[in-house]
C-alpha cells in the first residue's frame, strides 16, 4: 500500500491559537495520487495539538473555555520551575488533546463531517512556525 508524507508550515500566534487546517489538508490529498484510505495529520512538538471541531465562533470559544478550565494557565506548573519558560500549560493542554488525527478519504474526498473541520492549536507562549505533517496511505 503506498505512502505519500507531505507537509505545509503555518504561523501561529501562540495562546491557544485555534486554526483550521481543512483546506491544507485537503489540498495535500489532491496533490497525491491516491483516492482511497487514510490521511494522518501530526504536529511535531508538545506544545500544540490537532483534533476537529466546528469552526464556528461559539463552538471555538467554548473550547477555549474548557482548555482553560482543564490545565489553566494561573497555577503552578513544575516544568515552568524547572526551565523557567512558562508554558507548563502549554504542555499540559497538548498532552491532553494529542499530537495527531486520523481521517478516512475515499475518492480524493475526506469524509469528514458537514459540519466537521480539522483545526491545529497552538498552545505555546509565543509565536511560533509550525510544520504540519500529512502522511496518507492508501491507494
Amino acid at each position: 500500500m503506498p505512502v505519500v508524507t507531505k507537509n505545509f508550515t503555518l504561523k501561529t500566534r501562540g495562546n491557544t491559537h485555534i486554526l483550521d487546517i481543512t483546506k491544507q489538508i485537503k489540498e495535500q490529498l489532491l496533490n497525491s495520487s491516491l483516492s482511497n484510505g487514510i490521511a494522518v495529520v501530526f504536529i511535531p512538538g508538545s506544545t500544540a495539538g490537532i483534533t476537529s471541531i466546528e469552526n464556528e465562533e461559539g463552538a471555538i470559544k467554548d473550547l477555549t473555555a474548557a482548555i482553560e478550565r482543564m490545565a489553566p494557565k494561573s497555577i503552578h506548573y513544575y516544568h515552568d520551575a524547572r526551565w523557567g519558560d512558562g508554558n507548563g500549560y502549554a504542555h499540559v493542554r497538548a498532552a491532553f488533546l494529542g499530537a495527531s488525527y486520523t481521517i478516512p478519504f475515499q475518492d480524493s474526498h475526506l469524509l469528514l463531517g458537514t459540519w466537521q473541520q480539522v483545526v491545529l492549536i497552538d498552545f505555546d507562549n509565543r509565536p511560533r512556525s509550525r510544520t504540519i505533517i500529512v502522511q496518507l496511505i492508501g491507494e
